[in-house]
């Protein structure tokens, strides 16, 4: 991109095109159960992904307000691939790709593109200020869009450093195991599957801690519900992003 006047280029093509009247944006069925609200994400919220494989599960999490119409952008998220994002149900039609921005100048383009995108994921290349976030914050609640971030410089495992102040959700992948080997040329092969264990807390209607395995991907590419989803009395804090 070539900068602000391209964002706002794009902000003409990404008109909304999902109701504005609706007070959530849909999930996919698998994951309806985990995300409170009417099992949607509630418009004007900011979302975090944290764990590993954080940048496929953000992309399940936006998949079906992307099949549903909604214009995605990702900005400073080089490990999210065009491939997996279709097979996890993002419309590739709909996502746009942004460099990351300097990182004086990051709070800026996320807020130019809060204006002009219903779905914005991201990852911070600096610890974002107090200030920056409140205003993004208010800019999301304002526009009825959906903020979701990665974990940026900083994050441990206590929580995610580079955001100053608590997501309305946080999805938490704590546990991945791979399964099975797609034979390829010799010497080499693709893994089929992958088991992971979400938690999922947050503010308001999701601050009771719930659990769910899914299958991302299953087999097929495709989000899958293993096991489904429960309460629990504790969640893991958010972990480091691991791919």
């Amino acid at each position: 991109m070539g900068g602000m006047a391209d964002v706002h280029a794009l902000g003409d093509r990404a008109r909304p095109v999902t109701l504005a009247g609706e007070r959530t944006l849909p999930v996919l069925p698998p994951l309806e159960a985990l995300v409170p609200g009417g099992g949607g994400l509630r418009r004007g919220s900011v979302v975090v992904v944290a764990g590993q494989g954080a940048t496929s599960m953000a992309m399940a999490v936006l998949a079906g307000a992307s099949r549903a119409g909604s214009w995605t952008v990702a900005v400073g998220v080089p490990t999210l691939g065009l491939a997996a994002a279709a097979e996890l149900g993002l419309d590739l039609e709909r996502l746009v790709l942004v460099a990351p921005p300097p990182a004086n100048q990051w709070s800026t383009v996320v807020a130019a593109l809060v204006d002009a995108f219903e779905l914005v994921l991201t990852r911070p290349t600096t610890r974002v200020r107090p200030g920056d976030a409140r205003r993004l914050e208010a800019r999301v609640r304002e526009r009825g869009g959906v903020l979701c971030h990665l974990p940026g410089p900083g994050s441990g495992l206590a929580r995610d450093r580079a955001w100053p102040s608590a997501p309305d959700l946080c999805l938490t992948v704590t546990t991945t195991e791979w399964r099975g080997v797609e034979p390829g040329p010799v010497g080499a092969g693709r893994l089929r599957s992958r088991r992971v264990v979400v938690e999922v807390t947050g503010r308001r209607e999701a601050s009771r801690p719930r659990t769910a395995e899914l299958w991302l991907p299953s087999p097929d590419g495709t989000v899958t519900l293993a096991r489904p989803a429960r309460a629990t009395s504790t969640a893991a804090p958010p972990v480091e992003q691991a791919g």
